[in-house]
């Protein structure tokens, strides 16, 4: 039987176990700019995180969006230190089509989804272009 205050009923944490300590946060959050069906979906699965600092991992996208608040919304996500991915409904991605194909960095991955209103075209995908083309050129992959 346990002892109240034994070493054994403690915790291991309370034992002297230290856990590691972090030297920097590591990606862990889905960035999403979508519009407002797709966002309350993403929403209602757990995606949306509002930090201390009340910044949004997420933007919803109407008519009285500008190209200029997607832009800046997504060099913000591929810019923050805790995202990992940047979900993007691709006809928004083809409003800042140009910005998307500069993007060169592996994380935070850029990821073209589909929206209610409109379907996935593969031709559109700007990433995937980069991923057919890497592989076209290394031979591995037949396209």
């Amino acid at each position: 039987a346990r002892v109240r205050g034994s070493k054994e009923a403690r915790p291991r944490a309370a034992q002297g176990a230290a856990a590691p300590m972090a030297a920097a946060v590591a990606p862990h959050l889905l960035a999403v700019i979508a519009d407002e069906d797709t966002m309350t979906g993403m929403l209602l699965a757990g995606v949306g995180n509002v930090d201390h600092r009340r910044q949004k991992n997420f933007l919803v996208v109407d008519k009285k969006t500008s190209t200029q608040q997607i832009e800046e919304a997504f060099k913000d996500f591929t810019t923050r230190e805790d995202v990992a991915i940047v979900l993007i409904a691709q006809y928004i991605a083809d409003e800042i089509r140009y910005t998307l194909e500069k993007y060169d960095k592996t994380v935070p991955a850029i990821l073209e989804i589909p929206s209610k209103e409109h379907p996935y075209d593969p031709s559109k995908d700007s990433v995937l272009a980069k991923v057919q083309h890497l592989f076209s050129d290394s031979g591995d992959v037949s396209g």
